[in-house]
């Protein structure tokens, strides 16, 4: 009963931490917004702009924390997680060729990062894969392999881009929620809920995968089903989340690492908790990144890097 209510409490924080978060980011930006009293312009400010950007930011964080957490436990590698495995970069690939070659059908753009994301993720496992198992060197080494490929590729199709076209994909690339509609929030969200949802039904499963594949077998887990709805799940968030704001780095990594040392490995609290506090966390980071040096904008995947990386040392020297 006590570990109930102390994770009851732990998602009361974060809930309210959310809600704080999503505040912020609303009122705060280069253009001061009366609440009481708001003109014309910044009443249009805040419905057309501030709040698809938040509302998207934050679907976006829910997306790429839980599905980094699930990987992470599926694969039982804490650095498992879709920016350094390369499924980002799939996903980018993907929407840049849809970018490219079917401008006019914006449709294109999810379905294509969905493929991309999905053949990434493929490709790092099957690299990764021997005969004596999967290790984390290999792990990380064919995620840097796939990456780099991938890199190359999209650098290559830049030159297809006029300078204007350019400018805006690479400030995409870095991660940019600034085109944010309602359009791309009301996707981003059903692929947050909905895969959160489906990734939470594979919870019991993933914990005992944790231990191993084998004794997951013993205790009656379909490990090739719970491996597939995991890889499908994973890189349909993350494909629809690189679609909507571009490749946003490290909150796969982070977010669940810091919810493990607060709450314990159990998957059916990381999974929800991670979701959360993803979403609050790619929301702060967007608020700094338009407001540090306003009326310009940082790209936010500059934002969450520079946060992320040394946060990630710190945790691997803490452990």
């Amino acid at each position: 009963m006590t570990g109930r209510l102390e994770k009851g409490k732990a998602a009361l924080l974060l809930v309210l931490l959310l809600a704080v978060v999503l505040a912020f980011g609303i009122l705060l930006g280069s253009e001061t917004v009366d609440l009481f009293d708001p003109s014309e312009a910044q009443y249009a400010i805040l419905l057309e702009i501030r709040i698809p950007r938040v509302l998207l930011g934050a679907c976006v964080g829910a997306c790429l924390a839980c599905a980094g957490a699930a990987l992470q436990a599926l694969l039982r590698n804490p650095l498992a997680e879709p920016y350094l495995l390369g499924v980002s970069n799939g996903a980018a690939l993907g929407t840049m060729l849809a970018f490219v070659f079917f401008s006019t059908l914006s449709l294109t753009r999810p379905v294509m990062a969905f493929g991309g994301a999905i053949l990434a993720t493929a490709a790092v496992y099957r690299i990764a894969r021997s005969r004596a198992g999967m290790s984390v060197e290999r792990l990380v080494l064919s995620g840097v392999i796939v990456t780099t490929f991938l890199s190359s590729i999209i650098i290559l199709l830049t030159s297809l881009l006029d300078a204007t076209r350019l400018r805006s994909f690479t400030f995409w690339l870095l991660g940019d929620l600034s085109q944010a509609t309602y359009g791309g929030f009301y996707l981003t969200l059903a692929a947050a809920v909905a895969g959160t949802l489906l990734l939470m039904s594979q919870a019991r499963a993933l914990n005992l995968m944790m231990v191993g594949e084998r004794d997951a077998l013993d205790f009656g887990v379909e490990v090739g089903r719970t491996r597939l709805v995991v890889f499908l799940t994973s890189s349909a968030m993350v494909g629809l989340s690189v679609a909507a704001s571009g490749s946003v780095g490290f909150v796969g990594l982070i977010v669940p690492h810091l919810v493990r040392l607060a709450t314990g490995s159990d998957n059916r609290t990381v999974l929800p908790f991670s979701a959360v506090f993803g979403a609050a966390f790619v929301v702060a980071a967007d608020t700094v990144a338009r407001t540090v040096i306003a009326p310009r904008e940082l790209p936010v995947g500059a934002i969450t890097a520079l946060i992320g990386a040394p946060l990630f040392i710190f945790l691997l020297k803490r452990n």
